[in-house]
């Protein structure tokens, strides 16, 4: 032991005053020793308890030796001397430090990307690849009763200039373009002087303007395709159609009221967009760019639409007149055949209109009906039970009622008429005493009935609701009765009064007016209608037809003369009304009216002309409103082919 001791502590010794030489040392030792000693350190280390205090002696020794630091602190000492000696071994722990870092970071990157801002990220990607598509779809076309177009969409186009890019003066390209779009050269050149692009000249320019445009080949002029409403009939149906904006949106007649039909439906597509930017077209849906061909159907007739407006045009320049209105209503149904209003504007160029021809004032205006309403009164009576056609009254030409004084539009007293008569002769005095035969309180609920106070229905916009007294103005005041006798201390507008006495027409009933007939194909096949109310009972057949015979004597032998055609049975009413001041009381203007039914042995078709402050002496229902009526039933006898009637 002392001998191994010895040795070690010389060994130990050597190791020190090696000063850094150790393996040459040991590997010096190495060539003497035997493989057995060799082996000594690692068997010393293996071995047990027996051997710890004779090893903790060793180490104190060596500790000793070695300056006093234990065998853990030589071998970091070894270990830096060895790094130090071997320059490529810290290299190789440096850059695997450095790569190990680098994967950390990388790893907490993805874990980031993936999972934390996955869902941001995800949305983004899908943004950049997919495109949300909502194609342009023509609007549905509108056509008369016989398939005759009233509205449709046309290609169109916008012109832009951008003068930066022109290659020619500003001048000459003005000169150029001036012919084709209708634009003088030097508005032209003030337009191009505005901006230096971007600048709108002209649209819903047709195909051929852009034929012509684009042969020019002129930098700096761009075309850009779009649709654009067409009314190829211009202002034949504008009361009725209506018109669209900038935006293709219904801004009056059947183009507002219609919307939902004539918009077809177009979903939202979304596609996928291709590395290279392009739409991928195996994504596209079946059928995106197909759609139906359904078209809007109304009830009008354009033929018997153009004699309307011909006829109360006519009328209308002769008398001076502010305004008229024509109706022509189907009393089975109340379809109407026929709707105008003069003045009237064309939709294709609507912006050059006044705003207020875009409401129809035959269904949002309200006016005192005067004596056209008589005849509802009369039947309103025999209904009632508080007169017969039998009954007679004395008109001696005026009658106070109340502390006032009625008087009859024409001077002079009557005597003794029936109730035909009176119809015949438009007498105040005698409608006054037929209505006092009832209670106010059965007149006025007669008078909610007929739907006074209220609206027609009619399936376009705007409609204005007509206005009466309250009940207990009515009762409670004798001159109210006596005044609605004769049409006036109410108002109404035109569509009503015509489906009033559309009532008479049919038997009875209180129908609801409208222009819609329906979707239907190219092929004349329906795909929708509309359900019309159920029919309102007011009168019965007896009372209808019996002031429909007193409504013929008036144009036989009344002042509704100047409707009579004949070989045909025409009942009608005229009308002469003074306009409400809005002041109060009444104006000097008058409006003139004229309904006429017919034929009377199988009545079916209600006219009404309203003309609006004629001027004249002579302005009268029977002068101004009747020879329109008459022009309108002779083209609706032609159009509808009927029949002369049967002689009494």
């Amino acid at each position: 032991m002392e001998n191994s001791g010895s040795r070690s502590r010389r060994t130990a010794t050597q190791k020190v005053s090696g000063n850094g030489k150790t393996t040459n040392l040991l590997n010096h030792k190495a060539t003497r020793m035997p493989e057995s000693a060799k082996k000594l350190p690692l068997e010393a280390t293996r071995a047990g308890k027996n051997h710890q205090a004779s090893n903790n002696v060793e180490t104190r020794n060596l500790a000793s030796l070695m300056g006093g630091r234990s065998p853990q602190e030589e071998k970091q000492t070894n270990g830096i001397i060895a790094l130090q000696s071997n320059p490529s071994s810290f290299r190789l722990l440096l850059v695997w430090g450095v790569l190990f870092a680098s994967g950390l970071g990388l790893a907490l990157n993805v874990y980031r990307l993936q999972i934390v801002k996955a869902p941001t990220l995800l949305a983004k990607a899908r943004q950049q690849q997919m495109v949300y598509l909502r194609p342009f779809v023509p609007r549905r076309a509108i056509v008369d009763r016989n398939g005759n177009v009233l509205a449709t969409d046309r290609p169109a186009y916008t012109l832009f200039a951008h003068p930066k890019l022109f290659k020619q003066s500003k001048s000459a390209i003005a000169t150029k373009l001036s012919g084709t779009l209708g634009i003088s050269a030097d508005a032209l050149v003030t337009m191009f002087n505005q901006r230096d692009s971007g600048i709108r000249v002209a649209y819903s320019l047709t195909e051929e303007q852009a034929d012509n445009i684009a042969q020019l080949r002129n930098d700096g002029l761009e075309l850009i395709q779009n649709y654009a409403r067409l009314y190829p009939q211009k202002d034949l149906a504008a009361d009725v159609v209506g018109y669209v904006d900038v935006d293709h949106r219904g801004q009056a007649g059947v183009e507002y009221s219609q919307e939902n039909l004539l918009v077809r439906a177009v979903r939202t597509v979304r596609l996928s967009r291709a590395g290279n930017g392009r739409l991928m077209p195996d994504h596209l849906p079946e059928g995106l760019l197909h759609f139906d061909d359904l078209r809007l159907q109304l009830t009008i007739d354009s033929r018997l639409q153009r004699a309307a407006r011909s006829a109360l045009k006519q009328q209308i320049e002769l008398f001076r007149a502010k305004r008229g209105t024509v109706i022509v209503m189907d009393a089975r149904d109340g379809a109407l055949l026929a709707l105008v209003a003069e003045p009237t504007y064309d939709p294709n160029e609507y912006f050059n209109s006044d705003v207020g021809l875009f409401k129809n004032w035959a269904l949002a205006d309200l006016y005192e009906p005067g004596s056209t309403f008589k005849p509802l009164n009369v039947a309103i009576a025999l209904e009632a039970g508080a007169i017969t056609p039998e009954t007679t009254f004395y008109d001696g030409g005026n009658i106070q009622v109340g502390g006032w004084q009625i008087k009859n539009a024409e001077p002079g007293r009557h005597g003794r008429l029936t109730i035909s008569e009176i119809l015949q002769y438009s007498s105040n005095i005698g409608m006054v005493q037929i209505m006092q035969q009832m209670k106010p309180s059965v007149y006025y609920g007669w008078l909610e009935r007929l739907g006074l106070g209220q609206t027609a229905g009619i399936d376009l916009p705007f409609e204005a609701p007509g206005q009466m007294k309250s009940s207990e103005q009515f009762t409670s005041s004798r001159i109210e009765p006596a005044t609605t006798s004769f049409g006036q201390g109410f108002s109404l507008t035109p569509i009503h009064l015509a489906q009033m006495h559309a009532s008479l027409a049919n038997g009875g009933k209180l129908i609801t007016p409208h222009l819609v007939r329906g979707l239907f194909d190219t092929q004349g096949q329906v795909f929708w209608q509309p359900n019309q109310p159920t029919p309102r009972p007011l009168f019965s057949p007896k009372t209808t037809q019996t002031v429909l015979e007193m409504m013929e004597a008036v144009v036989v032998k009344g002042t509704g003369k100047a409707a009579q055609i004949p070989g045909y049975r025409i009942g009608g009413k005229t009308g002469t009304a003074q306009k409400a001041s809005s002041t109060g009381g009444y104006s000097s203007a008058r409006i003139t009216s004229f309904v006429g039914i017919l034929p009377i042995d199988s009545p079916r078709y209600v006219v009404l002309a309203v003309v609006d402050e004629p001027k004249g002496e002579n302005a009268y229902g029977s002068t101004v409103a009747a020879p329109v009526v008459k022009s309108v039933m002779e083209a609706l006898i032609s159009i509808e082919q009927i029949p002369p009637s049967v002689e009494k």
